[in-house]
């Protein structure tokens, strides 16, 4: 009741102002907007001789205070509530100004006059300076204007009119050039038109516009493969401060000495934006982390600034040696360099001195609670929280020491995170070789504590994380402040999944275990060497990043989008061959030559002049078995025993003759003749094939989906679990396909387009004697039910 009889108060109190009924209580769901909205209001009081004389345009600037202020300058708001209580902030325009003149200088004392010229606070422009104004604007253009009318870029004379009176009132502005403008040229009848535009008019235009998408398509991808990266496509990015303006950040926390922190950020850096990559050395990279990766340096890249690789080595017993070569190795795939690549472990001597300095200042503490006891939610407070600051400081000294056991202790810090969690742990005993520090440690520092002291040591402006951090952006802030250090700015995204897999590296370890698939990078799997082994170039994974975008909302897509990025990118990278995966035998009776003919193909049949490989034609050819068709379907256009089909690049045309088959009735060898296309009296045929001569013996891997269900791990799609969800035919092996010449010299992870058949990569399995393709996407969506 008494919370009901507050609401009503508060409501009545915001109308006093000028606000409906509906805005009020609207305005009541947000509790910061309320807190602060009635503060101003009680502040304005100050300065009015009387309550009633808060008048409605006083009332809506106070309210736009509240909403677009931020918490850096709460603490300023009563300059501006006395400017406008004096009526010398008018409108919504200077207070916007206001507000971005006292973010970017935060420190008081306020220098008032700079506030006031920034601002223009107190400056009034009356009807008849925006009158003149106006009238000097049209008379500047009026040729122009006479002879274009309304086609005129009307916009630019009000742009011109902003600059001329930057805080006269924008309606009252459009309102006069729109009353001018009608003097000058009358109404706005589309009859008037110039003969010159009624010209341009007259005859429709014939070209084809290209459709929005293809145009981007054609943007995105040139003709070296070359993308844009996440740099040129930044999206969300574009909102983020500029370096050393962490404090107009939203929910960044102010002390008394962060202007002079950011001022020696700024020495140090040069202002320059400065992020980094920072991944757990216990695992293989999935396809999460190139939009992580691709952001931290994309953005850094397109800001002409550094970034660098840090590896979060906190964790000793899961941290192996083959993870940090193969994170280095996977940035670099991408095409990233970092600015220097450094460990969390470079810095645990300074660290456990500030642990230490964290204990003297009163905000941590050794805890002797289990971890069981710290699970979950509503913990209660430690028995342990105010023990002595000296007798912490001593069993901290002994944990190092090794004088408890795993589990015995840890240090906690006096923070409360956003999720509601209390006294995070900084510090955790784990008698373990670490691969760096070998074993002079046997306390570990925890995320929670190294990260953000870490980036404080870096200099980074901008902690790019994934939203499940978000709950730890307090106690980064807190952390960093208690200390009195440098605090960058935590700025977190949604996170990137994937349908129809699994990333988390525990299930991954249990697929390799269970023999479903053979390693880290199995091609069925979306690990980033398992994408590169199946042959996906790194332009197309930083397309396919760049293309979702950066957004707080976690993105679950479908793999096709993926793939289409793909296609894209191998379609003006990969070189055509012709590969026969399932082969018949073709024998021309009629082979015009008795020796091989030697034809030259193009790489890239659209563009000729990118190079071109030699092939042999003989009398032995080998097609594709669902080329041949005894019993064909009216649409069928290809080989059929009355049905003639043309050859790829030969300029020849073949007809069936002999059928030669085996003792269970099925086709081994076809005997055909051959004619040539241009012969006369011969019909042109329905379709062409794709054929080998001389071929080079290969082997097709053939990879589809992992799982069936698009999630997984989802209980409701899988009752049973994600290992009862095997598509048990995801791999299919050809041991007798057949490639023509243009393969020849190819190395692992060499890209080809198998004409008509998809797309496919040199595995790194292949030898001097034998190829093995794997087939990286088909040459078309997969159109089957998702």
């Amino acid at each position: 009741m008494a919370a009901s009889t507050e609401s009503e108060t508060r409501v009545a109190l915001f109308q006093s102002i000028g606000l409906n009924e509906q805005k009020a209580r609207e305005t009541l769901k947000n509790q910061d907007v309320t807190r602060l909205l009635e503060t101003n209001i009680n502040e304005a009081r100050k300065f009015l001789p009387q309550e009633n004389q808060i008048t409605k345009p006083i009332g809506n600037l106070l309210y736009a205070l509240a909403t677009k202020s931020k918490q850096q300058i709460h603490h300023l708001h009563k300059y501006l509530i006395k400017y406008i209580c004096e009526e010398k902030i008018k409108n919504d325009l200077q207070l916007t100004a206001a507000i971005q003149y006292l973010l970017t200088n935060p420190k008081e004392p306020i220098d008032q006059k700079a506030l006031e010229e920034n601002a223009g606070i107190g400056v009034t422009v009356t009807p008849e300076e925006i009158e003149r104004t106006i009238e000097e604007i049209i008379k500047q253009n009026k040729t122009n204007l006479l002879e274009q009318r309304y086609d005129f870029p009307i916009g630019t004379l009000l742009g011109e009119a902003r600059k001329r009176l930057p805080w006269a009132d924008g309606k009252a502005v459009k309102a006069e050039m729109d009353v001018q403008l009608l003097d000058l040229l009358g109404p706005n009848d589309p009859s008037t038109k110039t003969t010159t535009q009624k010209q341009n008019t007259a005859k429709p235009s014939t070209t084809k516009a290209k459709p929005a998408a293809a145009a981007a398509t054609n943007n995105d991808v040139q003709e070296n493969g070359e993308t844009h990266s996440y740099s040129d496509l930044s999206g969300e990015a574009l909102n983020f401060h500029k370096p050393g303006e962490n404090y107009k950040t939203e929910g960044y926390i102010m002390t008394p000495k962060t202007m002079d922190l950011l001022k020696e950020h700024l020495k140090k850096t040069g202002g320059k934006v400065v992020t980094r990559f920072p991944p757990e050395p216990n695992g293989i990279l999935h396809i999460g982390h190139a939009k992580a990766i691709n952001f931290n340096f994309g953005y850094a890249k397109a800001n002409n600034g550094i970034c660098y690789l840090r590896y979060d080595d906190t964790n000793p017993e899961k941290e192996e040696e083959k993870f940090f070569t193969g994170i280095l190795d996977i940035v670099q795939w991408l095409g990233y360099k970092p600015y220097k690549i450094t460990h969390a472990s470079d810095h645990f001597d300074q660290l456990y001195e500030w642990a230490k300095e964290l204990i003297r200042r009163g905000h941590a503490y050794v805890c002797h609670q289990k971890g069981e006891e710290l699970k979950g939610y509503n913990v209660p407070e430690s028995p342990w929280r105010n023990r002595p600051i000296q007798e912490s400081l001593q069993l901290f000294e002994d944990m190092k020491y090794g004088k408890f056991a795993e589990g015995e202790a840890t240090l906690r810090m006096k923070c409360v995170m956003e999720d509601g969690k209390l006294d995070p742990v900084a510090y955790r005993i784990k008698y373990a070789h670490h691969a760096k520090s070998g074993d002079k440690w046997c306390i570990y520092p925890t995320y929670d504590y190294t990260h953000c002291l870490n980036d404080s040591i870096e200099n980074i402006t901008h902690s790019l994380c994934t939203k499940e951090f978000q709950s730890r952006r307090s106690s980064y802030y807190w952390l960093c402040n208690a200390l009195d250090l440098y605090c960058p700015v935590q700025w977190e995204f949604g996170r990137l999944n994937l349908q129809y897999t699994v990333t988390s590296k525990r299930k991954i370890t249990k697929l390799i275990l269970e023999g479903i698939v053979k390693d880290w990078d199995d091609p069925r799997l979306y690990t980033l060497t398992a994408l590169r082994r199946r042959g996906f170039p790194p332009e197309a994974i930083i397309l396919f990043c760049s293309r979702i975008g950066v957004t707080m909302s976690q993105t679950v897509l479908h793999p096709d989008m993926l793939d289409a990025c793909v296609r894209e990118v191998l379609n003006v990278t990969a070189p055509r061959v012709m590969v026969v995966t399932e082969p018949l035998k073709v024998t021309i009776t009629n082979f015009p030559s008795g020796n091989p003919m030697e034809l030259t193909v193009p790489n890239f049949p659209a563009d000729e002049s990118r190079g071109s490989h030699t092939i042999k034609f003989d009398s032995v050819i080998y097609i594709e078995k669902s080329d041949f068709n005894e019993k064909p379907a009216k649409d069928y256009k290809r080989l059929a025993p009355n049905q003639p089909c043309g050859l790829r690049h030969t300029g020849y045309i073949i007809t069936i003759q002999d059928i030669i088959r085996d003792s269970n009735n099925e086709p081994i060898e076809l005997k055909v003749t051959c004619q040539k296309a241009t012969d006369e009296g011969v019909s042109k045929p329905k379709g062409f094939i794709h054929w080998v001569s001389h071929p080079i013996e290969c082997e097709i891997r053939l990879y589809d989906r992992l799982f069936f269900h698009s999630n997984p791990d989802d209980p409701k799609e899988v009752p049973g679990g994600f290992l009862t969800d095997i598509n048990t035919n995801s791999l299919i092996i050809n041991k007798n396909a057949l490639a023509d010449d243009g393969i020849k010299n190819a190395k692992p992870f060499d890209k080809f387009q198998f004409e008509r058949v998809g797309f496919f990569s040199v595995d790194p399995d292949s030898t001097n004697d034998k190829y093995i393709f794997n087939r990286t996407v088909s040459l078309k969506e997969d159109k089957r039910a998702s």
